[in-house]
Parts: C-alpha cells; structure tokens; sequence
C-alpha cells in the first residue's frame, strides 16, 4: 500500500483546529490528526481537549507522560497528517546497533574521544556485530518472552548457535577450536575473556532479567565442569548437544537446607554393589534453567565427600517450576532425584573432590554476573538520565533539583566503579592460568560482586525516587525501572550471597598478609 502524502502546514493552520470534533496535535514538527483518537486516549479525552493541548505544540507534554515507541506504533503513526513547514523532526528512538549518546549510558571504551588499555580494534568491531544481534534478534523475543513466560524461542537459540554464541559465552578456550565465531569476525585463538564481556554486557541490554537467565544461563555455569573435568567420551557426548542448543544443561547445586554452604547438602549418591553406577537421591532448589533443561551437573555427598556428577535427565528425576519474583522464562525448578542410576563414568573430576570442580566454576560464575549487573545497572542510569531531562516539576526540569543530581552522581559513580574494576579483573584473567585465577581470583571476584549488587539495589532504589509513581509502574516510561528494581535482588543471592562472598575476600586477603608486619 503505497503511503499517504503529508501535508505542510503552518502552525496558525495547526491552532485552528482546536475544538471537540476537530482536533489536531503538533509532535515534533509532525501534525496529528487526533479528532476520532481522543476517545480512545488512555488518559480520557479531556486531556487531549486542554487548552495548552488542543492545536498546540504538544511535543514537551507527550514526552512528559509518554515513551517514544508509542508515537511509533503503527496505530499512532497513521493518525499523522502532516509537517510544519521549514520544520524537522529531531527526537529519535534507540536506533538499531547504535552506540548511546546519552553521557554514561555506555562504558567508557565505546565514546568517542576516550581511550582504553584493554580493548582492541577486534573488540570493537566484535562489539559491533555483537551489538546488532542482540537488538534485532534477542530484544524483540526478550519483551515477548517476559510476558507470556515461556522460554527463549527456538529461533533465537538456533540464531545464536550458528554463530557459536553459546561456545563464545562459556569463554576461551580448546571447545572454540576449529569453529567460525560471529561469522568470522573473530578466530578461536584471538577469542578471550574481554570478548565474553561484550556478549554478557550486550545481553543485559534487553533489560528483561528472567530472559536473560532463561537464555540458557544455565549452561554458562553448568557446561565449565564438564568442559573441564569430563572425561573425553563425555564430553564428546554432551559438549555438541550443549552448544548447539538442543539439549541445555543447568547446575543444580543449591538446596532447601544449603546453599553458599556446599557442606551442607543432603543430596546423597551411593554406588551399587558392582560399582559401575551411582543411585541418587534427594532434592535441588532454585535450580536455572532446571525445568527445561537436559542435563544436570549434580553436587552429591558421598562416601568420599562432596562429589560432582553429570545426570542426564530419565527415570527418576522430576521438575517443577519455582514462582519467582521475575518471570518463569528462566525456568527456575525444585528438582527431585528419586533412585537415579548414573554411570560412575559420569563423575566430574575425582571422586570426593567436588569442592574443588566447583570452586573453579565459581569464579567464571561470579565474573559473569558482574559483567551482567554493571551493564543492567549503566542501563538504568541511561534511563534515569532521558527522564529527568524531559520531565518538569515545578516549572523546571527534574535534574535542576539538587537532590536528583545527587541521586544521580552516586548512580554514576557506582557503575563506573564496577566497570574499572571489572575491567581490571578481566585484563588478569587473560594473563592468568585457570590455576592461577583459581587461586589469585576468588576473593577480588568475591568483594566485587558484594560491591556490584549492593550497588544495584542502591541505584535500583534511587531510580524508583526519581521516577515516582512510574518506578512501580510495569508497563509505560517506568517499566524497565519497576522491573529492575523487582528483579535485582536475584544477583545478591546467585552465585553466593553477598555476606559470604565479601567474607571470602576478606578470609583470602588475611591468608596472605605477611607474618612480619606491624603497625
């Protein structure tokens, strides 16, 4: 259908049209026809027939009440008619693979004019690439994924495995060899851990936290055990069904009775009487990922200790869904294990020496999740920032009160904090031996994902006190506050709980002080 052609008008043509029955609109420089609309309007017709309304320039109060992707819709767009005459329109939406120009809406690598030790022109082109992805593939399924619950489409998780996404996201190493990542832009050998930092922050983006973890979250931390500690036959079995999508993974190590407290748990594998099989029993909790999931990396006490073994869902092992407080496309599970015969072959590394198989994924774990909040909560700021530009009180934009300038400075200063640190800790990663992160690693990882997540929900509380009444809003400008704000205490308690983790660090850091030193 060929598009109407608009007419140019003047704004004394646009002001006559100002009545009940006639009723025309300007937008940014657009000229909306809005007569059979206003009974329509959300907010009742009066508004659209006040004064100030009605044939004016209503540009500064649709912004003031509304997002850009409503003018956008279909359904509104049609209703324009025309263009002020000399006149352009100057307010645009995100634009595909754009890089933000809002002041720190983006890590400091990617604004121009600044410079960065640790990034190359392959990071940058990577990021790119990386960037148009997520917005035309993964965004759009996000938003409907989070609102009818299900899991990632199926076209998303093969989208992403043609591209060796899922291999990239589990970091460098031998698993990349001989694959075409991101269409070649980078090779498995220049692959390293600042490359998994862009996936992980690119992914954030979407702003929807039950997505990204049901975007087989569970694989990134329940695959590393068996990449690392699976015998070859394992791993030639399971690794390829992991990557490609088709059957995901999922760690199961928290409980009802432990969590952080891995000693704690009463999941419990015995081997039968010709010790070829392990027999196990018992329940998981909180488990990622765990209702949709295939394979299951098993913490079990056993005889010799705390163990690690590869399940592969059958007989015996029964998933229900855990309501949460963000949506089930995570697919967040209580898992059962009523006598699950597994092969002994299915051990993850030595018998009774699990604490050390999941004290290496830990780190990996916990790495990711900082990745993830810094770029969630530099989202908010971004938003923060847009809002208290185009929203008056009192006659004056929001950000001329001291108060939300406050709010905001220490917004900022907390994610820019995270992400030098962050970026710090990566730069050692790629220099580090996995024994070498295993050792040196645990208790920065462990203090700077206490710092992260108390940071978010600082900033999560500050958002919702800027936008008012729209911060618990989940629909409309404030809807990605209201979801943040809901959501973010997940990353204080996955991966260890903040108090246990900081406890770690600090433990670490005592370990090492120096036996001749004094005041």
């Amino acid at each position: 259908m060929a598009s109407k052609e608009l007419k140019h008008l003047t704004r004394e043509e646009v002001e006559k049209h100002n009545k009940d029955g006639d009723l025309w609109i300007i937008i940014d420089a657009k000229v909306y026809d809005i007569t059979r609309f206003k009974n329509m309007h959300p907010g009742g017709a009066s508004v659209l027939l006040d004064e100030e309304i009605a044939g004016q320039d209503a540009t500064e109060a649709f912004y003031g009440l509304h997002m850009h992707d409503v003018i956008v819709k279909p359904q509104f767009a049609r209703l324009q008619i025309g263009v002020i005459a000399g006149e352009e329109s100057v307010i645009h939406g995100r634009v595909v693979g754009e890089i933000s120009k809002v002041p720190y809406a983006e890590p400091t690598w990617l604004v121009e004019g600044y410079h960065n030790p640790y990034y190359t022109d392959n990071h940058r082109k990577f990021q790119k690439v990386v960037r148009r992805f997520m917005d035309e593939v993964v965004a759009p399924d996000a938003l409907a994924r989070e609102e009818d619950g299900k899991p990632p489409s199926k076209e998303v998780i093969e989208a992403m495995a043609k591209l060796n996404l899922h291999a990239m996201r589990m970091g460098p190493g031998k698993h990349l060899k001989g694959l075409e990542l991101m269409d070649g832009i980078v090779t498995p050998e220049e692959f390293d851990y600042f490359h998994e930092l862009i996936i992980t922050q690119e992914f954030a983006r979407t702003g929807r936290r039950g997505y990204g973890d049901g975007l087989m979250s569970g694989s990134v931390i329940g695959l590393p055990p068996v990449l690392n500690f699976g015998s070859p036959e394992i791993k030639a079995k399971v690794v390829p069904d992991v990557l490609s999508g088709r059957k995901p993974i999922c760690l199961a190590i928290s409980e009802a009775f432990a969590g952080s407290d891995v000693g704690g748990l009463k999941t419990h594998a015995h081997k039968t009487e010709d010790g070829k099989h392990w027999i196990i029993n018992g329940t998981k909790k909180w488990i990622t990922n765990g209702t949709f999931a295939h394979y299951f990396t098993v913490g079990c006490k056993t005889e010799d200790g705390f163990t690690v073994i590869l399940v592969e869902r059958g007989e015996g092992i029964e998933t229900k869904s855990i309501k949460t407080s963000y949506s089930p496309t995570a697919g967040t599970a209580f898992i059962t294990f009523d006598n699950v015969k597994v092969p002994v072959e299915n051990t993850l590394g030595p018998e009774g020496a699990g604490i050390f198989v999941m004290l290496s994924n830990f780190n990996h774990e916990r790495w990711v999740m900082i990745c993830s909040s810094a770029r969630s909560q530099r989202l908010i700021v971004e938003e923060c920032l847009k809002w208290t530009n185009q929203r008056k009180a009192f006659g004056k934009p929001l950000h001329s009160q001291a108060v939300i300038r406050s709010k905001l400075a220490a917004m900022i200063a907390r994610v820019e904090s995270v992400q030098n640190w962050l970026e710090n800790l990566t730069h050692q990663m790629n220099n580090m031996s996995y024994k070498e992160q295993a050792s040196k690693l645990a208790g920065p990882l462990g203090i700077l994902k206490m710092q992260a997540t108390r940071s978010a929900q600082l900033t999560a509380t500050d958002a919702v006190q800027i936008f008012g009444g729209r911060g618990i809003t989940r629909t409309g400008m404030g809807g990605a506050i209201e979801h943040y704000h809901r959501t973010v205490p997940f990353d204080a308690i996955l991966g260890g709980a903040e108090d246990v983790l900081g406890d770690l660090g600090v433990r670490q850091a005592i370990r090492g002080m120096p036996k001749n030193v004094k005041l």
